[in-house]
C-alpha cells in the first residue's frame, strides 16, 4: 500500500477553501479520502466586481492565509498542492500583482484559470460514486463569481461553458439581463436534445440546501422542495437566517440567490431533480494532481 498527502487551495469569490486529501494505492487501485478542509470566508467577489479590484486589506488576509496553509501542509506532510484562483481573481485588474504578492510573502504560487479549464477540473470530479452514470445530467457549479454548465452522457463531459453569473455578483447586481439570456438560451439549447435530463448541483450553497432538506446522500432534491426551502428563506432576515437556521454569516445571503439560480436551471431544463454529490473544483483539483505524476 502507498499513501500520498495531496493539498488543493480553491481560491473562490466567496470564501478560500484547502482540501489535505490522501491518496491510496492498493492493488492497483487508487482511492481518494479527504483528510481535511480549511474554510477562510474572505469574499473577494465583493472587491472584484464593484472596484474592479482586490483591495489592500483583503491582500494582507490572502497572504496571511497561505502562509498559514504552507504551515498545515507542512504539518499534514502534503507531497504536493496545486492553488487556483477563480473568478474574482480573473476579473481583478490588480489579480496578477495579487499572485506575485502571494508567491514572495509566502512561497505560495497561485494559478489564475479561466472559465473553462475550471469547467473542465470540476467536471472530472468523483461525481459518480453515489450517482448511477448513466442518466444525461446537466452539470451546475454555482460559485461567487461564476456558473459553470456542462453537459455530462454516460459519465463524459460533451458541453461545457461557464457565465458571470454568480452568487456575490447577484448581491451586487453585477449581472446583466445579457448574461441571464445567454445562459437560459444555453441550458435550453443543450437540454433540449434529451428527452430526459438530471439536474446535477455542486458548490457550497446547495450542499447545505441539501442538508438542509434532511435528504440522504446520493437521494435527489426535488424542484418542489427546493421551492419550498428559497421561500422559508426569503422569508426570514440576513440576522433570522443565522440566529434561526444556524448558517455562517457568509452564507446567509449568498444562498438565496444560489437557490435562485438553481430554481431557474431546472425550469431551463426541463429538470425535476437536483442530485448532490458534494464534491467541487478543489475534488478535482487533487485528481489533476495525480494525473500529472
Amino acid at each position: 500500500m502507498k499513501i500520498r498527502k495531496y493539498a488543493a487551495i480553491d481560491i473562490g469569490s466567496n470564501a478560500i477553501r484547502m482540501l489535505v486529501s490522501n491518496v491510496v494505492e492498493y492493488k492497483k487501485k487508487t482511492v481518494f479520502r479527504k483528510n481535511a478542509l480549511v474554510r477562510v470566508p474572505i469574499r473577494l467577489g465583493q472587491d472584484a466586481f464593484s472596484e474592479g479590484k482586490i483591495s489592500e486589506g483583503n491582500i494582507k488576509r490572502i497572504v496571511k492565509s497561505m502562509k498559514a496553509f504552507k504551515l498545515l501542509m507542512k504539518v499534514h506532510g502534503v507531497k504536493d498542492y496545486l492553488a487556483f484562483g477563480t473568478s474574482a481573481l480573473r476579473d481583478a485588474k490588480n489579480g496578477g500583482k495579487v499572485v506575485e504578492k502571494v508567491l514572495v510573502k509566502s512561497g505560495i504560487k497561485i494559478e489564475i484559470i479561466d472559465g473553462k479549464k475550471e469547467a473542465k477540473i470540476i467536471s472530472n470530479t468523483p461525481i459518480f460514486d453515489t450517482i448511477n452514470k448513466e442518466k444525461t445530467f446537466l452539470y451546475v457549479d454555482v460559485g461567487g463569481g461564476s456558473t459553470e454548465f456542462s453537459i455530462l452522457i454516460k459519465g463524459k463531459r460533451i458541453h461545457s461553458k461557464s457565465f458571470k453569473i454568480g452568487t456575490v455578483r447577484l448581491l451586487n447586481n453585477k449581472v446583466s439581463d445579457e448574461t441571464w439570456k445567454a445562459a437560459e438560451a444555453w441550458v435550453k439549447l443543450h437540454s433540449a436534445t434529451h428527452e430526459k435530463i438530471y439536474l446535477l448541483g455542486t458548490g457550497g450553497n446547495i450542499n447545505k440546501l441539501h442538508k438542509m432538506a434532511g435528504i440522504k446522500e446520493g437521494r435527489p432534491m426535488s424542484f418542489l422542495t427546493l421551492s419550498a426551502l428559497y421561500n422559508k428563506l426569503s422569508a426570514l432576515t440576513f440576522e433570522e437566517r443565522i440566529y434561526k437556521l444556524g448558517l455562517n454569516p457568509d452564507r446567509s445571503d449568498v444562498i438565496i440567490p444560489a437557490a435562485t439560480l438553481f430554481l431557474k436551471t431546472l425550469n431551463w431544463s426541463g429538470a425535476k431533480v437536483i442530485y448532490v454529490p458534494k464534491v467541487g473544483l478543489s475534488d478535482g483539483m487533487i485528481r489533476e494532481l495525480c494525473k500529472n505524476k
